[in-house]
């Protein structure tokens, strides 16, 4: 039987499949959709440095840690909601523990685990700086668009997020790391 021509005779290497290209189409929505996502974090980073001094990524971190019960989490938890790396979620909790916004405390149970709690004058920065920020997010995002667009934008993102976040052991995720 004879090996089909597309397939690599011994001792030769088979060549790469093609790229999957863009289409003109698909080129012009990521773009667009790169554009609207580093001008929108942008944007909410400038807000947040102006009216709060801190970056969009310390205020979702004090946001976390607002909501949750009695507004502190376990570190590992907190990078995983954060979508960060462990890392990089250290280094935001000091920068906040020197504003005094945070503070770290041992987990009882796990002598390596540490929880990230959020400080009343944290509380009261979030609380303090939400207002703006909530103005900043509507008119950037959601007073540029209709309500169906707004449905089709959480739609759109959710399916994006969950195609990224594989639930199989070993998946390389920023928390993870």
């Amino acid at each position: 039987m004879k090996a089909p021509a597309s397939a690599p005779t011994p001792g030769s290497v088979a060549e790469p499949p093609e790229p999957r290209w863009l289409t003109d189409e698909e080129q012009r929505v990521w773009r667009s959709f790169m554009e609207g996502v580093t001008l929108l974090d942008d944007h909410l980073d400038r807000q947040l440095q102006r009216d709060a001094g801190m970056p969009h990524i310390y205020y979702g971190l004090l946001v976390k840690l607002a909501e949750a019960p009695r507004r502190r989490l376990r570190m590992t938890e907190l990078a995983m909601l954060a979508k960060i790396t462990r890392s990089r979620l250290s280094h935001a909790i000091a920068r906040l523990e020197k504003n005094g916004w945070v503070r770290r405390e041992d987990c009882p149970d796990d002598k390596r685990g540490q929880f990230a709690v959020l400080t009343d004058e944290g509380y009261e920065v979030l609380r303090q700086t939400a207002p703006g920020h909530v103005e900043a997010v509507r008119q950037a995002v959601f007073d540029r668009l209709t309500p169906e667009q707004q449905k089709s934008l959480g739609e759109i993102m959710g399916i994006i997020a969950e195609g990224l976040q594989p639930a199989e052991a070993g998946a390389d995720l920023p928390w993870l790391r």
